[in-house]
């Protein structure tokens, strides 16, 4: 009798957990599945900011007269880049930069035996900002010009921006989220669901290349400042719900 009860027991205990295991398969298998899609927003676009810089600098072992020199050619470059359709506004006069120009002396034997003093070089640089990019062009290739009024000037290559570059990175999110919808709509008609709710979105890293370079993307952002025109992209990935 006790035999039997046990028996009992046992093949009881056995179909509860068939039951239990076979209910919890069913409910893992009717559970929603999801759709992940990364969209791209991509744009090309003119840079419509120049921001270009250059300097000049004198010598002299007297620092007074280095000065007064600086000064001279700081009038001429003035008085040639106004020439030129530069207004006063877009032109910056940095501060003057002074050090002392010296170099090691050695005895025969190969010996330091201190500094000689070669002058004072005194060195200015200036910065123009300007929405005229063409114009701020011109003027950056034709500044050679100024050799013939005796003023070596040293000229950096532009920098290119753009000033409505909030706005473009909301148009970009935009078209990211979009292409990033339709690519869910059609794995979900592909695969015979539905596409469901959105469940998460998450913005990817804005990038600013040069148009037709070989710029590759960054981490952490990449933000091109040498070409005047320009491509921007960013990535959008989305998370849906496939019924």
């Amino acid at each position: 009798m006790k035999n039997n009860i046990t028996a009992l027991i046992f093949a009881l205990a056995i179909i509860i957990a068939a039951y239990l295991l076979g209910n919890a398969y069913m409910n893992r298998t009717s559970e929603e599945g999801t759709i992940s899609v990364t969209g791209l927003g991509k744009a090309d676009f003119t840079s419509d900011l120049i921001v270009w810089e250059g300097s000049f600098s004198k010598e002299s072992f007297d620092l007074q007269k280095a000065y007064s020199d600086l000064e001279k050619d700081k009038e001429v470059i003035s008085g040639y880049l106004l020439s030129k359709g530069i207004s006063g506004d877009e032109l910056v006069f940095n501060a003057v930069n002074s050090r002392k120009n010296t170099r090691g002396k050695y005895n025969p034997q190969g010996q330091y035996t201190g500094e000689e003093f070669l002058g004072y070089i005194l060195t200015q640089s200036l910065q123009i900002d300007s929405k005229d990019v063409e114009k701020v062009e011109k003027i950056s290739r034709e500044i050679t010009e100024l050799l013939n009024k005796g003023i070596q000037f040293y000229s950096q290559p532009p920098r290119y921006y753009y000033t409505k570059l909030a706005d473009l990175k909301i148009e970009m999110i935009s078209k990211a989220t979009e292409d990033a919808r339709i690519r869910a709509e059609q794995i979900a008609k592909n695969s015979g669901g539905d596409l469901g709710e959105l469940i998460s979105a998450k913005m990817g890293i804005f990038q600013i290349t040069g148009q037709n370079s070989n710029e590759n993307y960054s981490w952490g952002g990449t933000y091109n400042t040498s070409s005047k025109e320009k491509t921007a992209s960013i990535t959008m990935k989305l998370n849906y719900k496939s019924n």
